[in-house]
C-alpha cells in the first residue's frame, strides 16, 4: 500500500524520528510526570496560602477617598421646578441620568490589583499552563497510534478514541481557567472604574470584595480540579494501556 504514495525517505526518517520522540515522551509522561504532579499539586492544597479562613484577610484596601458632597439648592418653587425639569427634557439629559465624577487620574497614583490574589493567580497559572501542555502530548501519542480502519475488531480502537476525546476534554477545561482569570481582572477593573467615578456608593466597594473572595475559592477550586485531572489521567490510561498501545488482537490471537 505504501507503493501507491511516493514519500521521500529523508522526511519518512524525520517523520518516524518524530513519532519515537512523542512515544518517549507520553510514556513517561503518563508513568512518571502524571503521578508526580497530582502529589505536588495535593500538597500545594495543603499550603497555608491557598487555606486561609477569614476571607478578609485576603481583601485589598482601595485607596480611593470619598470627596466632600457638593451641596445644591432645592428648588421647591413650582414654577422653577418645572422650569428646571423641561430644560432637562429639553436637552435630553434626563432626570434619572447619573454623571459621576470625572475622572482625570487616580489621586494616590495607580490603582493597585489585589496583591494576595495576583500572587496566587501567579502560582496557579503555570499549572494550568503544564496540564495543556502535556495532554496535548499524550494525546497526539494516543492519536499516532490509532490503526487504519478496518472492519470489525475495533474495540481498542473505540478506546483509543475514548482517551483521545477525555484528553481534548481536560485540554478545553483548562484553557477555559485561563479565561476566567482574565474575565476577573476585566471584572475587577471595571468595578474599580465604577469606585472612582461614584465614590460615594459604597455598594461597589463591597462588590470588589465579593469578586476578590469568589476568585480565591476559584483558584483553590482550580488547583483541586487540576490534581484531580491529572488522577483520572493516569489511572484511565493505565487501566487500558494494552487496549491503547495494541488496539486490535492478531489472528494468531484469536484462534485460541
Amino acid at each position: 500500500m505504501s507503493s501507491l504514495l511516493k514519500v521521500d525517505s529523508e522526511i519518512k526518517t524525520k517523520v518516524d524520528a518524530f513519532r519515537e520522540r512523542i512515544t518517549a515522551e507520553a510514556e513517561d509522561l503518563v508513568a512518571n510526570f502524571f503521578p508526580k504532579k497530582l502529589l505536588e499539586l495535593d500538597s500545594f492544597l495543603k499550603d497555608p496560602s491557598i487555606n486561609i479562613v477569614e476571607l478578609k484577610d485576603i481583601h485589598s484596601e482601595i485607596n480611593l477617598t470619598v470627596p466632600d458632597p457638593i451641596l445644591i439648592p432645592n428648588l421647591h418653587d413650582g414654577l422653577e421646578a418645572q422650569n428646571a425639569k423641561k430644560r432637562k427634557l429639553e436637552d435630553g439629559s434626563g432626570e434619572d441620568k447619573m454623571t459621576g465624577t470625572k475622572v482625570f487620574v487616580m489621586p494616590g497614583g495607580m490603582m493597585k490589583s489585589n496583591g494576595n490574589l495576583v500572587d496566587l493567580i501567579e502560582k496557579v497559572k503555570p499549572e494550568i499552563r503544564t496540564l495543556i501542555e502535556k495532554c496535548n502530548t499524550v494525546k497526539m501519542w494516543v492519536q499516532l497510534l490509532i490503526p487504519r480502519i478496518e472492519d470489525g475488531n475495533n474495540f481498542g480502537v473505540s478506546i483509543q478514541e475514548e482517551t483521545v476525546a477525555e484528553l481534548r476534554t481536560v485540554e478545553g477545561e483548562a484553557a477555559s481557567y485561563l479565561d476566567q482569570i482574565s474575565r476577573y481582572y476585566i471584572t475587577r477593573a471595571k468595578l474599580v472604574s465604577k469606585i472612582a467615578k461614584y465614590p460615594h456608593v459604597e455598594d461597589y466597594r463591597r462588590t470588589v470584595t465579593e469578586i476578590d473572595e469568589k476568585e480565591y475559592i476559584s483558584l483553590k477550586i482550580i488547583v483541586s480540579e487540576l490534581r484531580n485531572q491529572y488522577v483520572t489521567l493516569h489511572d484511565m490510561i493505565l487501566k487500558n494501556i494494552e487496549k491503547i498501545k495494541r488496539p486490535r488482537s492478531s489472528n494468531s490471537d484469536a484462534l485460541y
